[in-house]
């Protein structure tokens, strides 16, 4: 079990040396509003990781999208990506995965928050063919492992990084995409 305190201390003094200066992070107030938004919860990590790190900026390259605000952020990017789907004839994009960090080319780093653990996903869009749940792949576990991965500098998505550092046989398919996708709720595509 990670000792969450830890992480985030971690996280933060790391963030600082790469970033320099970070955004302040969220308030408790608007951690709240975005759930209100969104419909659900946001696992207790990641509400930590944007209220004692930064609203956005830090982690692997990229950074974090900020929560709120103006331009790209979480919940814009939740909610366009949702409603694209909810239009798409292939539907692609889950609810309750959101979209953390933006790794460009249409990819995200996104997060599942039906679990408390938050594991991390990766949506590749050049996977989608005729089903949608082809462009999702496990990245890690939980939210934790992901970060502990960033910290290590062991990601696959390091500068130094080459095919041997990827998983045996490429990065593992997200087994319950299918079954998401398709829970689809009828007139619902997201936050506004």
């Amino acid at each position: 079990m990670t000792d969450v305190t830890d992480l985030v201390s971690r996280v933060a003094a790391r963030a600082e040396g790469d970033s320099g200066p970070l955004p302040p992070g969220t308030s408790p107030e608007d951690i709240a509003e975005a759930e209100r938004l969104l419909g659900f919860r946001l696992p207790p990590l990641l509400a930590k990781l944007y209220q004692d790190v930064a609203d956005g900026g830090f982690g692997p390259p990229g950074g974090f999208l900020p929560l709120t605000g103006e331009g790209p952020t979480v919940l814009s990017t939740y909610a366009s990506e949702r409603r694209s789907s909810a239009r798409d004839a292939i539907p692609y994009w889950p609810e309750g995965v959101l979209p953390v960090l933006d790794w460009g080319c249409g990819m995200y780093a996104a997060v599942d928050t039906r679990t408390e653990e938050g594991a991390v996903l990766l949506y590749e869009p050049n996977a989608v063919d005729d089903d949608g749940a082809a462009a999702w792949f496990l990245d890690a576990g939980s939210l934790a492992a992901w970060l502990e991965t960033w910290l290590a500098g062991t990601g696959w998505y390091r500068e130094d990084a080459d095919e041997d550092d990827l998983p045996l046989g490429g990065p593992v398919p997200w087994e319950e995409a299918a079954a998401r996708i398709a829970e689809q709720p009828a007139g619902r595509e997201g936050p506004a």
